[in-house]
């Protein structure tokens, strides 16, 4: 009976431990886990519907990765303005996140493994990134190496996703390649957009971000690139002149969010409308493979 016992409060546990999971990654689900699954979906291209659960479940679980050791860094920022976070909400010690962190590791190796050992470099990249992003601080570097960091993080996952979605998880064809190029770059010059909303946060622990190194002039530095990628992605991909005119008008709208936005409000509408503009760019080689390819 007390095994009986002791099996059903660990049961119990689960709904608690999953929710805990969810809430670590939760901020993450539509700036990281929608826009890479969908350039995977696209890029790969799908094998069969049935691999969208493959690509999102890798994806969630390399994010949760990074999401733990992320919010273990800087638990006091939390405190200030993201109180329903694990840490802050206190429904797991740092102690124990830290232990989570750590486990994580070995358990998204062995799952990429299983796919093909093309699939685990990626996940090994993608641990060995989020390593110098946190633990070497990274995060707190000049923006420009934050950047790219982040840059290469987002490649890592894009290249891993792409290689689960594909019929040979061995290896990506041009297509696939030119995307995720093509997506590292967009991060390298437009992922400071999600740096608005934040600076309060970020000036109170001295992090040097865009927004707050350029001051009001930063405003501009999202909108430019946005309108340089949206017409050079409509050239690379072939869009037609309703398709381009489209994608055009939607990154200069974004951008200009940017540049008239002054609340935190303001620019988390902003980044909402970022997001869906990179799921539209991620989107478009599956454009290319079906009119060209």
């Amino acid at each position: 009976m007390s095994l009986l016992r002791q099996s059903a409060r660990l049961l119990a546990k689960v709904p608690y431990f999953l929710h805990t999971c969810f809430l670590f990654t939760k901020s993450d689900m539509k700036t990281t886990v929608v826009p890479v699954s969908s350039l995977a979906a696209a890029s790969a291209p799908l094998s069969d519907i049935s691999r969208l659960v493959h690509i999102v479940f890798w994806v969630w679980l390399h994010v949760l990765q990074f999401d733990v050791s992320n919010q273990t860094m800087d638990p006091d920022e939390d405190e200030m303005n993201k109180r329903d976070r694990p840490l802050p909400a206190k429904r797991i010690t740092l102690q124990q996140a830290l232990f989570f962190r750590w486990l994580l590791v070995p358990i998204c190796w062995a799952y990429s493994a299983l796919y093909s050992i093309e699939t685990l470099y990626a996940s090994m990249a993608l641990v060995a990134l989020t390593v110098i992003y946190d633990e070497l601080g990274a995060h707190r570097m000049h923006w420009a190496i934050r950047n790219l960091v982040n840059a290469l993080g987002f490649c890592a996952f894009e290249t891993g996703a792409t290689l689960v979605a594909g019929r040979d998880p061995t290896t990506l064809d041009g297509v696939a390649l030119w995307s995720i190029a093509a997506s590292t770059g967009i991060f390298f010059t437009t992922i400071h957009s999600q740096d608005f909303k934040d600076v309060d946060g970020d000036r109170a622990i001295g992090r040097q971000t865009i927004p707050i190194v350029f001051g009001a002039l930063s405003r501009f530095t999202v909108i430019v690139p946005l309108l340089l990628w949206s017409v050079g992605l409509s050239v690379v991909w072939g869009l037609d002149i309703a398709t381009c005119a489209t994608f055009v008008v939607l990154g200069l709208f974004v951008g200009a969010q940017y540049v008239v936005g002054k609340s935190v409000h303001e620019y988390q509408v902003a980044f909402y409308w970022y997001n869906l503009w990179l799921s539209a760019a991620h989107s478009l080689p599956a454009y290319y493979r079906i009119y060209y390819a």
